[in-house]
Formats: structure tokens, C-alpha cells, sequence
């Protein structure tokens, strides 16, 4: 029997100190790679309700190449508000791909929001017009924040932000956060606000439409993060067939995210981009849309990155976990 086996544990504060924006960047353009290459690989979906409120899911994948493995034990548990906890909850494992056994166990749910900001500022480096100075974002929760942060970073024009909240009242916090980077704006006019963005940004519970259709003008760019589980839709009926789609995964984004909508419209992988696979000529007056439910490899990429970086560095909780 061997009983020399080690479990890392890192938890919400290590997570949050090994995190660095610009590594997440790349961990996560190295998913989208690896996506489009066909070397990493990205596991059906679960996604289902529970009878307490909550919606539990699983996403996992492997990169055969490269001995990763693991799974996101992730969902949403709105009631948690009431508890003064976050309601996003997910746990990430690495498991050893020649023995089943698992490696680390990290806190996701840092992860999840930084690797879907990044993954939004690839987005907008790749899609948006180059000149894109005033952005549209619904939503001010924890998403929304970083989806902001990130197009601050890779937005090199943008200069006006207007937000829009769910109860149509000012967010004091959402415009302290970036006051003195950008002018930051409550808006109350939804269609108002969209029509006149280059960037719209949709981070909500996905509830249903946020906007009118004829609204989004030639030339914008949208972001779409809400739509995640089947039912869910933050856009309007009539938009999709007008857009250039992109998604991360085809079949994923057919099945949970915004594309469930419009199943049959003709999307582009992200990563092929990445990759090259797939040239594209931005015309000014296109349309461009990425569609954003998330793939596995993105949490594995980044959750390897901590758990080598935790290795080399100890701030993590090493357990006996002999077999």
C-alpha cells in the first residue's frame, strides 16, 4: 500500500493572494488553444435544478497531453444571500490521470469569476472594434464588476461606462470601484444605453430579454455571460440571426447557453481564432456577439496554474491521503 500520497487544499484566500490577471489571461487563451486543437477535451454537462432552489452542475475535461484531468463542481444556491454568502458555489479537483487519485482540491469560486473575466477580455481583443470608447454592461453583482475590469484593461479607448440594475436604482459601490479610471454612468433608458455603446455587456441571472433587438446598432460588439443552463436568455428574440456568432463550444452553447435559442445559427469557435484556424475581417458595420457558457478546460488550465504555483511557493494545506 502506498501511504506517502499528499493532498493539496487551497482555499478561498490562497486562491485570491495566487491569482494574477495577466496569468489568468494566458491560462485561459492556452484552454481555448488547446480547445481548438482538439488536444484538450471537454466532457458533457451536467446542469440540473435541486428541490431546495439551487441548480448544481458539473464541468470536466482532460488534456490527455499533458496529464490534466479533473472536474468544477459548481452552481447557483440563490437563498445563500440570506445566509450573507455568495450565491455562486464551486469546487475544482485535479485528479493523477494513471491512478484516479486526487491531486488538489482548490476553491473555484475566485476561479470561475476571473477565468470568465478573461476569457470576456479575449473576447473583446479579438471581436470589438479597436475604437470602441463607450461600453453598455447589465448587471453591478460580481461578474458584471469583473467583465468591466477586464475590458478597462484591453480597451484602450474606452472611456464612458453606463450600467443598468435589475431595481432601475444607482449602484453607489459599482461606480465607486471605477471612479477615476473611466466616467461611469447610471443609465435608465435600457435601449437608450445600448444603442448608443460599441461594447454591451450582459452579466445577469438571465431572466429574460434585457433589451430590444433593433436597439443594437451596426458595429457593436456583445459579451453575453448570463445565459449558462437551459431556460436562461439575456437577449432578444430577433438579434442572433443578425450577428457574427462566436462561441467557446459549439455543442455546449447549443445546449445551455444563449445559441439554445438559435441552434441553427452558423457560430465560430473562440479558440479558432486563437489558433487560426479561422481568419476574420471585422467589417465596421458587423455585428459580433460571443456567446460565453464556460468550458472545463478553462477551470482546469487555471486551477493547474495555482495548484504548481501553491507547490513552488506553500500556501496551501498539504494533507496525508495515503491509498
Amino acid at each position: 500500500m502506498r501511504n506517502d500520497a499528499k493532498l493539496i487544499l487551497i482555499d478561498k484566500h490562497q486562491v485570491e493572494a495566487l491569482l494574477k490577471p495577466d496569468d489568468v489571461v494566458e491560462a485561459v487563451r492556452e484552454a481555448f488553444a488547446l480547445h481548438s486543437r482538439g488536444e484538450g477535451r471537454v466532457f458533457p454537462v451536467v446542469r440540473e435544478p435541486l428541490v431546495t432552489g439551487g441548480v448544481f452542475g458539473i464541468k470536466s475535461g482532460d488534456v490527455q497531453s499533458q496529464g490534466l484531468l479533473g472536474f468544477k463542481a459548481a452552481g447557483f444556491w440563490p437563498s445563500n444571500r440570506g445566509l450573507g454568502g455568495e450565491p455562486h458555489q464551486a469546487t475544482i479537483l485535479l485528479i493523477d490521470p494513471k491512478t484516479g487519485r486526487p491531486v488538489c482540491v482548490i476553491d473555484g469560486n475566485a476561479i470561475t469569476t476571473m477565468r470568465t473575466g478573461a476569457a470576456g477580455g479575449l473576447g473583446l481583443t479579438l471581436l470589438a472594434r479597436t475604437d470602441s470608447a463607450r461600453l453598455c454592461v447589465f448587471g453591478t453583482g460580481v461578474q458584471a464588476q469583473v467583465q468591466v475590469g477586464f475590458a478597462m484593461r484591453v480597451l484602450e479607448q474606452l472611456s464612458c461606462v453606463r450600467y443598468i440594475t435589475v431595481d432601475g436604482e444607482r449602484d453607489v459601490s459599482f461606480e465607486a470601484r471605477f471612479a477615476g479610471r473611466c466616467e461611469v454612468l447610471h443609465a435608465t433608458d435600457r435601449n437608450a444605453a445600448v444603442a448608443d455603446s460599441d461594447v454591451v455587456v450582459t452579466a445577469t441571472p438571465g431572466k429574460g430579454p434585457l433589451f430590444d433587438a433593433h436597439a443594437v446598432q451596426p458595429g457593436t460588439h456583445l459579451n453575453c455571460v448570463g445565459a449558462d443552463t437551459k431556460g436562461k436568455r439575456e437577449l432578444p428574440e430577433d438579434l442572433l440571426p443578425r450577428v457574427r456568432l462566436f462561441v467557446d463550444d459549439r455543442t455546449q452553447a447549443r445546449e445551455i447557453g444563449e445559441t439554445q435559442w438559435a441552434p441553427d445559427t452558423p457560430c465560430i469557435e473562440i479558440g479558432d481564432l486563437i489558433t487560426g484556424q479561422v481568419r476574420i475581417d471585422r467589417h465596421p458595420d458587423d455585428i459580433t456577439l460571443f456567446d460565453m457558457t464556460g468550458i472545463a478546460l478553462q477551470d482546469l488550465t487555471v486551477a493547474r496554474l495555482l495548484y504548481e504555483r501553491a507547490c513552488e511557493t506553500g500556501p496551501a494545506t498539504s494533507l496525508s491521503w495515503p491509498w
